[in-house]
C-alpha cells in the first residue's frame, strides 16, 4: 500500500493495518502539487530513500527547499538524484543537504550527471541575485560536498542497506535516468522527466522488462499531446530562415543542458543544407553552454546511434556555422544573425544587451 498523506505524517507512528502489517510511505517534500523543488521521499521495512533533491526557482534562500524539517534526514540510507537539469529543480538544494543537516547516508547519481552538476551549482551560485544572508550553500560548500557522490551505470545493481537499486535511460537530458528500487521484493520506479522519442542526441527513454508495483512519475505533460518532432523542428526552421529572410535577427533564449545542444545541432544540420544561409552568422552566448560541450564530447556515447556513428569521423559538437560570443564588443551587428542566449539573461548582461540593441 502507498500513502501520500501530508508531510506531517512522516513523524508519526501510523496504527493502519496493510499486508503483513507494513506500509509503504510515500510523500512529495516538494513538487507534489508545483513545479519545482522535486523531493520525495519513500519508508517501507525500516528502509528510507529520498528522490531527488531539488529547489524551487520562483524563490531564494530557506523558502525555496523542500520540506525538509518534515523528516529526519540522519535516518535516511540513499539518496537518489535522477538528473540536474538547468532548472535547479531536481537537485540544486543537495549541497545543502548534505553539508547543513544531520543526513549520514549515501548519494548516487549517474556518471555524466555528476560530471555536468559542478558546473552548473559553480554558475548557480554566481548568477544568484540574493542577499549574502540567503544564500544556502557558496563555492566552499560544493567543493567539499562533491566527493560524497557515488557513481552508478546504467543497468548497473547496487545494494545498501537492504535496498537494491539500479537505473534505466529516461532521454531528456544527459546523463538522466529513472531509478527501481525494491526492498524485500516490492518494485518501486521512481522517474521525473522523461522522453519516449528519440531526438537529434539522446536515445529514447528505455521500455523496462518488467512492470513495478509502484510508479513515481512526473506529469507536468501528463494530459498534453506534443506535435512530432519533424512538425516542431519544421516551424522552428521555417520562423528563423522567415525572419532573417526579412533582414530580423532571431534571439533565441535556451537552456546551456540539452535544450541548447539539441537546437543548435538543428541549426547547424539546417544551415549546412541551405548554403544561401553560409553568410548568416549563428552564436551562443553562454560561457555554460560552451563548458557543458566538453561534457556532451566526454560522453558521446551515452548518446544515440546517430551521434556515435558520427563520432567516429567527427564530433558532432564541433559546430560548421556557429561559433561563440562572448561580450557584447564582439557582436557585429551590421545584418540578419541567430544568437542563443541564457534565459536568465533576458533581464540583465548580455541577453537584455542584444535585445535591445533592436
Amino acid at each position: 500500500m502507498a500513502s501520500t498523506g501530508p508531510p506531517q505524517s512522516l513523524k508519526r507512528s501510523d496504527t493502519s493495518l496493510t499486508r503483513e502489517g507494513d506500509q509503504l510511505i510515500i510523500t512529495p517534500l516538494g513538487a507534489g502539487n508545483e513545479v519545482g523543488r522535486s523531493c520525495v521521499y519513500m519508508f517501507y521495512e525500516g528502509k528510507t530513500i529520498l528522490f531527488d533533491c531539488g529547489i524551487h526557482p520562483a524563490y531564494s534562500g530557506m523558502a525555496a527547499l523542500p520540506y525538509f524539517d518534515e523528516i529526519d534526514p540522519s535516518t535516511i540510507d540513499i539518496l537518489l538524484v535522477t538528473q540536474c537539469a538547468i532548472h535547479l529543480d531536481h537537485a540544486t538544494s543537495l549541497p545543502y543537504f548534505l553539508e547543513k543537516t544531520t543526513f549520514k547516508g549515501r548519494v548516487f547519481m549517474t556518471h555524466a550527471t555528476k560530471a555536468i552538476y559542478k558546473l552548473l551549482l559553480s554558475d548557480y551560485v554566481k548568477v544568484s541575485k540574493v542577499l549574502v544572508e540567503d544564500m544556502l550553500y557558496d563555492e566552499q560548500d560544493i567543493l567539499r560536498f562533491m566527493d560524497k557522490i557515488e557513481v552508478i551505470d546504467f543497468h548497473q545493481t547496487l545494494e545498501v542497506n537492504g535496498i537494491r537499486f539500479w537505473c534505466y535511460t529516461v532521454g531528456h537530458v544527459l546523463g538522466a535516468a529513472m531509478f527501481m528500487v525494491d526492498i524485500a521484493g516490492v518494485r518501486v520506479l521512481y522517474t521525473r522527466d522523461y522522453s519516449r522519442e528519440e531526438d537529434r542526441h539522446l536515445r529514447a527513454a528505455e521500455i523496462l522488462e518488467f512492470s513495478p508495483d509502484i510508479c513515481i512519475i512526473e506529469s507536468t505533460y501528463g494530459v498534453q499531446l506534443h506535435q512530432p518532432r519533424n512538425v516542431r523542428e519544421k516551424r522552428f526552421t521555417d520562423v528563423i530562415h522567415s525572419t532573417i529572410s526579412q533582414g530580423g535577427c532571431v534571439l533565441i533564449p535556451a537552456f546551456a543542458l540539452g535544450r541548447a545542444q539539441e537546437l543548435l545541432l538543428i541549426l547547424d544540420e539546417y544551415w549546412s543544407n541551405h548554403p544561401a544561409l553560409h553568410n548568416i552568422p549563428i552564436y551562443y552566448a553562454s560561457p555554460l553552454v560552451k563548458r557543458c560541450m566538453v561534457v556532451y564530447q566526454t560522453y558521446i556515447n551515452s548518446m544515440n546511434e546517430r551521434i556515435c556513428n558520427q563520432f567516429t569521423n567527427s564530433s558532432p559538437f564541433d559546430f560548421n556555422h556557429i561559433s561563440t560570443l562572448k561580450s557584447i564588443e564582439n557582436f557585429n551587428d551590421v545584418g540578419p544573425s541567430v544568437v542563443m542566449v541564457s534565459p536568465n539573461g533576458l533581464q540583465s548582461g548580455l541577453s537584455r544587451q542584444l535585445f535591445e540593441m533592436r
